[in-house]
């Protein structure tokens, strides 16, 4: 009789035509250490060093210089940033690890003074977002109110979202993760905080980010495409609404039968933010019917709990890696972990970065 291997957090997984070596997966961390938006040696070293994740997820990346909204945040557009993109790649393949690179739209969730020149604060409908940016030249200022997007522009943002994820892969990624979640454009087209178009967009609010998703998988193959997503997130402004049980219910089965290669959905209750009800969890990925990635706030406990219990097949963690390279080694061994120093995330330069 043959036993059955028990599902653990450090046993292999086969996403699509992708092998990774274990279950756990780092999390997308905005860095804020691009100079001049290209990624560089610098960041090589810290993405490198994390190698020992089954699947590392790059910070959020603009796949068009509408996108950038943060300060020092990369882009995936030009020759310059594919170029430094491939120093990250391949110090990360060196070691034997996957990377996908997140494609992220920051949309109304930005700063003329962090875009550059050209290019404008675009969203689905001309609504603020509620706070402040940051801004190198004038520090924290109010978020714009941005320019409601024409159809025009929602054409020009998905065939970007197709040309970055072609440069993506001319850089040597394994594959992308488009960032449905958290407040950025995607998630602003699917939450009616920020979208109140009367046209079809609106009436379906699901309808740019299947755009987005299908023009994708058009271009590098839905096998290697993830989605990420973030319901009853409160980020950037965004509230629960009635019928999001049955919206992202329904967006979940169109993205299964695209093929993607994962939906990654994370719950921020570990930070303060409301939980995610598991029952929606487990609709979605009933729905989706393929690789689930669970995240937020686990420890190896918790992870091999869920995992177990069908609740995920891969664990996505966030900050403990910031200050813990190694901590796939420190989660199998229960070594003490390196404290992180908050002051450090988003601030350029080595410290609190590539020096723990």
């Amino acid at each position: 009789m043959t036993v059955q291997q028990q599902t653990s957090l450090f046993s292999p997984y086969q996403l699509g035509p992708i092998a990774l070596a274990n279950r756990v997966v780092m999390a997308p961390m905005t860095r804020s250490r691009a100079i001049g938006n290209v990624p560089n040696e610098l960041m090589a070293r810290f993405y490198g060093a994390r190698a020992d994740a089954g699947l590392l997820i790059t910070e959020g990346t603009a796949p068009a210089p509408d996108g950038l909204g943060y300060a020092r945040i990369p882009g995936i557009y030009t020759d310059e940033q594919v170029a430094g993109w491939k120093l990250v790649t391949e110090a990360v393949h060196a070691r034997g690890g996957k990377i996908f690179v997140q494609l992220m739209h920051t949309g109304r969730v930005g700063h003329p003074l962090n875009l550059p020149a050209g290019a404008e604060l675009l969203a689905p409908s001309a609504i603020a977002a509620p706070g402040a940016m940051w801004t190198d030249q004038e520090q924290l200022q109010p978020h714009p109110v941005p320019r409601e997007m024409t159809a025009a522009d929602i054409r020009k943002a998905v065939d970007g979202f197709a040309y970055a994820a072609n440069r993506a892969i001319e850089a040597g990624f394994d594959g992308v993760e488009l960032h449905g979640a958290n407040g950025y454009l995607i998630e602003q087209f699917l939450n009616p905080a920020a979208n109140e178009r009367k046209d079809a967009y609106g009436s379906d609010r699901n309808r740019f980010a299947l755009e987005v998703v299908e023009a994708v998988a058009a271009a590098i193959g839905a096998e290697r495409v993830g989605i990420r997503l973030s319901p009853y997130s409160v980020a950037q402004g965004h509230v629960p609404f009635d019928g999001i049980d049955e919206q992202y219910a329904a967006l979940a089965k169109a993205l299964g039968a695209l093929g993607l290669a994962y939906v990654h959905v994370v719950d921020h209750s570990a930070l303060g933010a409301p939980p995610v009800p598991q029952a929606v969890k487990d609709l979605i990925r009933r729905n989706f019917g393929r690789t689930y990635i669970t995240a937020g706030g686990y420890d190896r406990a918790t992870a091999e709990q869920d995992l177990e219990a069908g609740k995920g097949d891969l664990v996505a963690f966030g900050r403990p890696f910031i200050a813990n390279p190694d901590y796939v080694s420190k989660l199998q061994s229960g070594a003490a972990l390196t404290p992180a120093n908050a002051e450090t995330f988003y601030t350029p330069g080595e410290a609190g970065y590539t020096d723990y």
